[in-house]
């Protein structure tokens, strides 16, 4: 047996609903046309990304969520999502540098993961 590498990525939320449109409204990612209960699956290329309902025994207040996970995205245009961000109120990170892959930089989503941007 060989692994391929990740095939999905899920990020455990206080709410789904709202970690959705969060993601919809500021990345522009569309929900997949299913998803597994208590989930919103986005059709993202090419590994899967969702955001779930945590998982019994996860305490999302414990500490930083994702602490030692590396979330990294790659955009279009990694600049103008900055600016978009920027101008919505969501918290920058990492202010813009040009890295390795192109611009990059981090944003706090709402329930305070780290996301890497990149071009």
């Amino acid at each position: 047996m060989t692994v391929t590498g990740p095939s999905f990525v899920a990020l455990q939320v206080r709410d789904v609903e709202r970690a959705a449109a969060f993601y919809e409204q500021n990345l522009g990612l569309h929900r997949a046309p299913t998803a597994p209960p208590h989930a919103v699956v986005f059709t993202t290329e090419t590994v899967a990304f969702a955001v779930r309902e945590p998982l019994p025994g996860v305490d999302l207040d414990a500490g930083d969520p994702g602490l030692g996970v590396a979330l990294w995205m790659k955009a279009d245009d990694a600049q103008s999502l900055h600016d978009r961000l920027v101008k919505g109120g969501v918290t920058i990170a990492v202010p813009p540098f040009d890295g390795p892959f192109g611009l990059t930089f981090a944003f706090k989503d709402l329930d305070g993961y780290t996301v890497t941007i990149h071009g």
